[in-house]
């Protein structure tokens, strides 16, 4: 049925195919978010889904209660997908766990755009290398969104941004943030040079300018921002194509952040010494 222009369908059946695009979301080798599998995006809780409906990615369908539904029919308002309205009990016998957040969003994959295209009109670009945990991942694009980061470019190694942890981490910020991939590793850092962009690769090494110092060198450039996988960080081959190493001051016997916490207070630094 439609009520107030939103397509609401009432299921009391766990089995409905129509609910298969949400099933078994914590299952290894059914679950739908896979790009080996169905390769759908799946947003989780009303603010990523409202961020959802702000993306290029456009909603197949929403599973939800009838609470989470009265939250979001403003922003359904004129979405042809259907909101599959359920209780809680068959929601969590769908997923395969009782969902608090009680409303999520299938969308279908859409082609990535090329490291040219979000790089032309940036000045802030987080590049990732081997960045390949799904928690950290989404917290690099919900600090990007929140300090001014335009872009960013995936290296080799980098885990899946559309994967449901990572879209739910960030806050769906993974599906508002311009990403690319790097066709080329390391050679597409080539890209960002002939934009005019200066390279800071983040290191604990002594040797190195402060994250502070830095920025104030670059400030009226476009930068990108280098950060490597937890442990052994930047791969040799990425440290020697930057322009600066940098590093953050430690203080008792600690040499590194987290990499989300590191990335944060590069991109805070950076936001620091530009107008406005």
């Amino acid at each position: 049925m439609s009520t107030d222009h939103v397509v609401v369908c009432d299921i009391d059946d766990p089995g409905d195919p129509r609910l298969d695009n949400f099933r078994d979301l914590n299952s290894i080798d059914r679950r739908p978010d896979l790009p080996t599998g169905k390769g759908l995006v799946i947003a989780e809780g009303v603010l990523v889904v409202q961020r959802m409906l702000a993306s290029r990615f456009a909603p197949l369908a929403f599973l939800g209660t009838d609470r989470r539904l009265a939250e979001l029919r403003s922003d359904l308002a004129g979405n042809t997908a259907p909101y599959y309205r359920v209780r809680a009990e068959v929601m969590a016998q769908v997923v395969g766990f009782h969902l608090n957040r009680g409303v999520l969003a299938a969308a279908r994959r859409v082609p990535d755009p090329s490291v040219a295209q979000v790089i032309d009109e940036a000045r802030t670009v987080a590049v990732l290398e081997g960045v390949n945990d799904h928690e950290n991942l989404g917290a690099i694009f919900r600090n990007a969104a929140g300090l001014g980061v335009d872009a960013v470019v995936f290296g080799a190694g980098c885990a899946d941004p559309l994967y449901r942890r990572a879209v739910r981490v960030s806050m769906g910020h993974a599906l508002l943030v311009p990403y690319a991939r790097a066709v080329e590793w390391p050679d597409d850092l080539n890209i960002l040079r002939q934009k005019g962009f200066r390279l800071l690769a983040m290191t604990p090494g002594c040797d190195t300018k402060t994250l502070a110092a830095a920025m104030r060198t670059v400030r009226d450039d476009p930068v990108a921002v280098l950060v490597g996988a937890e442990g052994h960080g930047l791969s040799r081959a990425a440290m020697q194509a930057s322009d600066l190493r940098v590093r953050i001051p430690m203080s008792r016997g600690t040499d590194s952040l987290n990499v989300a916490t590191a990335a944060a207070l590069a991109f805070y630094e950076r936001a620091r010494e530009q107008p406005g």
